[in-house]
């Protein structure tokens, strides 16, 4: 059979996992049978510039685009029709001629603590060893324990759990949603409340990633979840407002109740001595124009963090 739409996907286990669910959501939409998916929903493998650099933080080679470049480039060039990321490491400004066509159901968007001594990130001694590359969770964690050790963790899920069981850290913080994802939900020892360690934009979702003349496929409206959609505009726009990327620590999170939706958007000193933080919200989230509310709700509380924090939240 030949291929009715190409996904383009990195190589590490998570992102064959999440390609996989969403090359079998795709399929459901075009009708084809399971047997068949393989040769009419291919998944391309890409080897993507941050995954061959392993040794050092993303901060200091280019940033989190460094995940999406070789992708957009085979989009670009026409050899995928969709990219399957994690919607937080696709940077804010979309390539001339790509779009993120469609928003899948959200996962699980809390950091998780994960630790083979200690039952909570609570209980750990004082000065322990920390691991993680994100500059986020680095500033979150010191903000409520500035006497832990923060040490560089990169690499896959496999190697970062690997290192922690070999004794190089006392405890990682991790994704919960790519921990479920792939089956090793019972490592977490403790999820993460929203409001110590507020979440980067996205997190836990993920993003299709089509050329701009394809987003209006019927396959891809199939695959759209609107509530995580209309949640991911505002966190972006308050990512776009806070320039946020791998040289600043920032989060936002919204979420959906009683037909509202509610944002928080902060930003960290690198070092976690201060946070600053905003907090707004918009109503009737099915009415015409919710997107771009949520969007413009997202900019607006960015703007304004951004203003209190001037220069001080960013990195070196």
């Amino acid at each position: 059979m030949a291929p009715l739409v190409r996904i383009g996907t990195r190589r590490s286990k998570l992102a064959l996992t999440q390609s996989g669910m969403m090359q079998r959501a795709i399929g459901r939409a075009l009708g084809v049978a399971d047997a068949d998916l393989a040769g009419a929903v291919p998944l391309v493998e890409i080897v993507t510039t941050g995954d061959r650099v392993q040794d050092v933080r993303l901060m200091e080679i280019g940033g989190k685009a460094l995940f999406t470049k070789e992708i957009e480039e085979a989009l670009l060039d026409g050899r995928v029709d969709v990219a399957v990321h994690s919607m937080k490491d696709v940077p804010a400004e979309q390539p001339a001629g790509l779009c993120i066509a469609a928003t899948p159901p959200r996962e699980d968007p809390r950091d998780a603590f994960v630790s083979e001594a200690f039952a909570s990130f609570a209980d750990l001694p004082n000065g322990a060893r920390l691991g993680t590359a994100s500059l986020r969770r680095q500033a979150q964690a010191l903000a409520l324990r500035p006497d832990l050790q923060i040490e560089m963790l990169r690499g896959n899920v496999d190697t970062r759990l690997r290192k922690l069981a070999d004794g190089e850290f006392d405890a990682i913080l991790l994704a919960v949603s790519g921990l479920n994802r792939l089956g090793f939900e019972s490592v977490i020892r403790e999820r993460l409340s929203l409001d110590d360690f507020l979440p980067a934009p996205g997190q836990g979702a993920l993003a299709l990633q089509t050329r701009a003349e394809d987003r209006e496929a019927a396959w891809v409206a199939a695959l759209n979840d609107p509530a995580a959609a209309l949640a991911v505009a505002a966190e972006r726009g308050a990512m776009t407002a806070l320039e946020g990327s791998c040289r600043t620590a920032i989060g936002a999170h919204a979420g959906i109740a009683a037909g509202r939706l509610r944002l928080t958007a902060e930003k960290l000193a690198p070092d976690g001595s201060v946070r600053w933080r905003r907090t707004g919200e918009i109503g009737d989230v099915d009415a015409v124009g919710a997107t771009e509310q949520a969007r413009a709700l997202g900019l607006r509380l960015g703007a304004e963090v951004h203003a209190m924090a001037g220069d001080a939240g960013e990195g070196s």
